[in-house]
């Protein structure tokens, strides 16, 4: 048989080809062009698409199943994790407010609500106040106890959320168990921030919101606060103490008794003609058991005689009234309120002993009722200061050194640095603290009326502002200062934000004193 050319073999065997093999040779040698109607999404979109619904999965399981009842002392208490830009702990007391403690920085917030106080466990330390004194260990336990069931309960909430809700999603096991992953790893990233940023000296500095007349029995006591040095337990029983008392069976607020070992000072300035801060000061002096107001000018608004009788409530107040002249008000205003019962004005340095502390002041050397600004008004207020930096020497060499110091404007209170511990200064309308080069601790206090009518120029009214300084009986020094801020036109809820100064920090040491200061 004739040898059959290659050419032809290869037809032939393509001929006897099967036709579905035909249709593959083809495709494979002449691929049909592929029309794709959607684009696969791009890896970023995928990305946080998962963690959006990891977050949104884990708050959803927080909210349902992620919390825990956990008996505190003689509370109730509801502990629950919730997502947070800043982090922090939030106690709940409701209906007096609540307490918030800077504890640590994570995306997670710890919320304890206190929902009811046990009756058999509250009179049982009614019935032996004895137990208070094992009340922090108590106390500390049971946190202990409730922090790590609330730790278990969470994991189980957000793994199972975000799981649940990637299952819903995704309809992909796979995809769902991958959330669930990405749940848990968050979680306990966001754990291990809070464990190594944990500050328990933070119950030192807590801030109220909620009822102004609750407000001294939960934050507490300054003194013992600077002088109790195992912080955590003993605050947190203190805490739990405040609590217990203000949930007394008579439905009735505490007495606020501070430590006798401490001064008391109500710092307020520029009440500008608003009515309402009588009352407001008259209620701080009531519930901090005050032993002196300082006000640091702008009492009026345009100095006028006929505004004097606004100034007739002072000698009712409930404590002495140290006061210095603003801009606003006029030596008109400052003779008649020389002439009132049970207040001290100071001026050109003379300085005056009032409740156990020694105070010197200067009067505004401008009168700007109209708010103008009069040419070298700032170097006036150097010379100000100046003249009572002199006689602040001159009553330290005299071996009667002054502890406090009063201007209005803060530029004349600046020229007294090194010459006084704590000087006092308004006219700015909001509060700031400062420790001046040599030393010296300027306050700053904002507006006691809410800047008087200015206050409604504005969207929202002005807060209004106070301040209590805690004054140590014996050294004379600051040893803690309360924030006190109230709604525009001073509503019945207020704010409340312990401080305290560096040097009296778990742990500090002692700054040296400016000179002038008492030992």
């Amino acid at each position: 048989m004739a040898r059959v050319p290659v050419v032809a073999r290869n037809i032939l065997n393509v001929i006897r080809r099967p036709p579905r093999a035909l249709a593959r040779h083809y495709r494979t040698r002449h691929p049909l062009p592929s029309l794709e109607l959607v684009h696969p999404p791009h890896p970023w979109s995928r990305a946080l698409g998962l963690v959006a619904v990891v977050i949104l999965g884990a708050w959803l399981g927080l909210l349902i199943v992620g919390n825990v009842r956990v008996p505190v002392g003689p509370m109730n208490t509801t502990m629950t994790l919730r997502p947070s830009v800043s982090g922090g702990t939030k106690i709940n007391v409701s209906p007096l407010g609540a307490l918030q403690l800077d504890s640590h920085h994570a995306p997670v917030r710890l919320d304890v609500n206190v929902d009811q106080l046990d009756p058999e466990r509250s009179q049982a330390l009614v019935d032996h106040p004895e137990r208070l004194s094992g009340l922090q260990d108590e106390v500390a336990k049971d946190v202990e106890h409730g922090t790590m069931d609330l730790a278990v309960r969470s994991c189980v909430a957000v793994v199972s959320g975000a799981t649940a809700l990637g299952l819903a999603v995704y309809r992909r096991p796979r995809r769902a168990l991958a959330a669930g992953g990405l749940a848990l790893t968050l979680l306990a990233a966001s754990g291990g921030t809070a464990y190594a940023t944990w500050n328990p000296e933070s119950v030192l500095e807590p801030k109220f919101s909620g009822l102004l007349s609750s407000a001294p029995s939960l934050v507490g006591n300054a003194r013992s606060i600077v002088t109790e040095f195992d912080v955590y337990q003993k605050e947190l029983a203190r805490l739990v103490t405040n609590v217990t008392k203000l949930y007394d069976v008579t439905s009735t607020l505490p007495a606020y008794q501070p430590d006798p070992t401490t001064i008391r000072v109500l710092h307020v300035s520029d009440i500008h003609l608003n009515p309402a801060s009588w009352k407001i000061i008259a209620s701080l002096v009531e519930q901090y058991k005050v032993n002196v107001i300082v006000d640091s000018g702008d009492t009026m608004d345009h100095g006028s005689a006929a505004e004097n009788s606004f100034l007739d409530p002072i000698p009712n107040l409930g404590a002495p009234y140290v006061w210095v002249r603003g801009n606003h008000d006029s030596l008109t205003t400052q003779r008649y309120l020389a002439g009132l019962k049970n207040v001290h004005v100071l001026d050109e340095g003379d300085a005056q002993t009032v409740a156990g502390l020694r105070f010197a002041g200067i009067g505004d050397p401008q009168f700007t009722p109209d708010r103008t600004n009069q040419p070298g008004a700032e170097e006036s207020q150097e010379v100000a200061g100046l003249r009572l930096a002199r006689a602040l020497r001159a009553q330290t060499t005299a071996d009667t050194p002054v502890d406090i110091a009063v201007a209005h404007e803060p530029s004349a209170a600046r020229m007294v640095d090194g010459d006084v511990p704590l000087v006092l200064a308004g006219h700015l309308h909001h509060q700031e603290m400062e420790i001046l080069k040599r030393g010296t601790r300027l306050r700053i206090e904002g507006s006691t009326g809410g800047s008087g009518l200015r206050a409604v120029e504005g969207k929202y009214p002005d807060p209004i502002e106070a301040s209590i300084l805690y004054m140590d009986r014996d050294t004379r020094r600051l040893q803690a200062w309360d924030e006190i801020k109230l709604g525009g036109l001073g509503l019945t809820t207020a704010e409340v934000s312990r401080h305290l100064p560096e040097e009296n920090q778990p742990g500090a040491t002692q700054t040296p004193s400016p000179s002038g200061s008492a030992p």
